[in-house]
């Protein structure tokens, strides 16, 4: 079989490609269609553990949620180049699921004719496994000064003689302006691609918007195909893992989850099943004034970081070291995920130049020893018993996934004078003695049902519910024959 490709482009990033991408996946498999999903080139630090040709390794958290929704298995052909931002000029490249050095270290404009042939290979294999493959673009394909090393946009549509939908987010205003401009900057050729414009995150009276369809039709030949409303609780997690208050559950609220937000947070995709528990309310902390209302009862989180040593420091620059120290000294809910529990130790030892050396914020009596080997797998454990604030965990399976450098272990010299931490995963997660301060390494823990049904008594709704809601969504706001219509070559 040779996959019909459907790709959705944005004028810009934030768009709404990923959710977009992701509801069509689904809407195309339960129409009985085998699909997949693929990004060439996607620059995040939320990712996920998925089969490659040498085992397990690393694709974008919106390619493994898309292939989900297409009930498909996820594997790094989906998302063959990941970058990985360490630092504002410098990403590590994460190729066909593994790091590549050699990549890493090549400059932006001269990686694309080495990483090409690998991107098509992979869009080429998924095609010929698939009847349909969705698409999605990356940024704007408008984007003038990078069209002669494009790999993400317009070389991916040729490739794939994909029809594609252009989606502009019309609650930032100048929506019109921004589908045209877009439109004209592209060479005729890839014009004729565009099968329609979306206006997503419409808030008003959709009458109001007449005659600028017609109009945009007129100029370009273009029909408007969809106007999207605004929809703040799809139950997707965003791409980037941004929250607000306007897309959490309803009700009062219960209980606070603070999220320490540095510069390299990474995974935070992975909170999106507590923005859906009823009464809990999830919020950032980039502040000691962020931390200082929480009570005990509240939890703060100290997420996973692309570099933590530089983010710990940032961490201290903010006061939020003395923050985090001072609830958990009143005996309030701490949990560090992978460098988060890395930060929660007494010190980075870092002999190789991966991450940095650091004294840590001493809440746990742990050491990490950063090595060149990453570690990248699924795992799946039992909780000890547990005692405090985490001890409705006692005897909970988990599962998760590990995408971590370096190694922790209890402190030697402060284990021998009797300042222990007890490891409830083994060599996993740690507890320190009063109950309230947990650091582990698994993401993932806090998408597990039997995790959340744990610590919450209740159920969340599942990916599955939200993937259909996605599809739901879409077809109530586009006609039917348009979403077939996409499957027909624009050649």
């Amino acid at each position: 079989m040779t996959a019909r490709c459907v790709m959705v482009l944005g004028t810009s990033s934030g768009a709404g490609k990923s959710w977009l991408a992701t509801a069509l996946c689904r809407w195309y498999a339960r129409q009985g269609f085998k699909v997949a999903p693929f990004k060439a080139q996607n620059m995040s630090n939320n990712a996920r553990v998925v089969a490659s040709a040498h085992g397990l390794g690393e694709i974008g958290s919106a390619q493994y949620f898309q292939a989900l929704a297409a009930r498909a298995v996820p594997d790094v052909r989906m998302n063959p180049l990941l970058l990985k931002p360490e630092a504002d000029t410098h990403s590590q490249v994460v190729l066909l699921g593994d790091v590549n050095h050699a990549l890493t270290h090549t400059p932006w404009r001269e990686r694309s004719e080495h990483v090409w042939p690998h991107i098509a290979a992979a869009l080429d294999a998924l095609r010929a496994e698939h009847d349909v493959v969705v698409i999605e673009g990356a940024g704007s394909p408008a984007e003038i000064n990078l069209m002669d090393s494009d790999i993400v946009n317009l070389r991916v549509a040729r490739h794939a003689d994909a029809r594609c939908l252009l989606v502009t987010d019309i609650d930032k205003g100048g929506a019109f302006a921004h589908l045209y401009g877009t439109w004209a900057l592209l060479p005729p050729t890839d014009q004729a691609r565009i099968a329609g414009f979306v206006l997503n995150k419409f808030r008003g009276d959709a009458s109001l918007l007449a005659p600028a369809p017609e109009q945009l039709q007129i100029l370009t030949g273009v029909p408007t195909v969809a106007t999207l409303p605004m929809w703040w609780q799809h139950g997707l997690p965003e791409e980037d893992g941004v929250f607000d208050d306007r897309s959490r559950s309803t009700g009062a609220v219960t209980r606070t989850v603070a999220v320490v937000a540095y510069p390299r947070i990474s995974n935070l995709d992975e909170f999106q099943p507590l923005k859906n528990v009823p009464g809990l309310r999830l919020v950032w902390a980039r502040t000691p004034a962020d931390v200082a209302g929480l009570t005990p009862t509240d939890w703060l989180i100290l997420p996973g970081s692309k570099h933590t040593s530089s983010d710990l420091a940032w961490l201290r620059a903010q006061g939020l070291d003395q923050a985090v120290a001072q609830h958990a000294a009143q005996g309030g809910a701490v949990l560090g995920i992978c460098g988060g529990l890395q930060m929660l130790g007494e010190a980075l030892i870092d002999t190789d130049g991966i991450d940095g050396n650091a004294p840590g914020l001493g809440l746990l009596p742990l050491v990490t020893v950063f090595a060149t080997d990453k570690t990248v797998r699924h795992t799946q454990a039992r909780f000890a018993p547990m005692t405090g604030a985490w001890s409705a965990l006692s005897g909970v399976d988990v599962q998760g996934y590990e995408i971590h450098h370096g190694q922790t272990a209890e402190h030697t010299a402060m284990a021998a004078a009797g300042q222990r931490a007890v490891e409830v995963l083994p060599h996993l997660a740690w507890q320190n003695l009063s109950g309230n301060v947990l650091g582990i390494y698994l993401h993932g823990m806090l998408e597990d049902p039997r995790v959340l049904h744990a610590l919450f008594g209740q159920h969340v709704p599942t990916l599955d519910t939200v993937f259909d809601g996605l599809a739901d969504f879409v077809a109530k706001h586009m006609s039917v024959d348009t979403l077939r219509r996409l499957l027909t070559s624009p050649t």
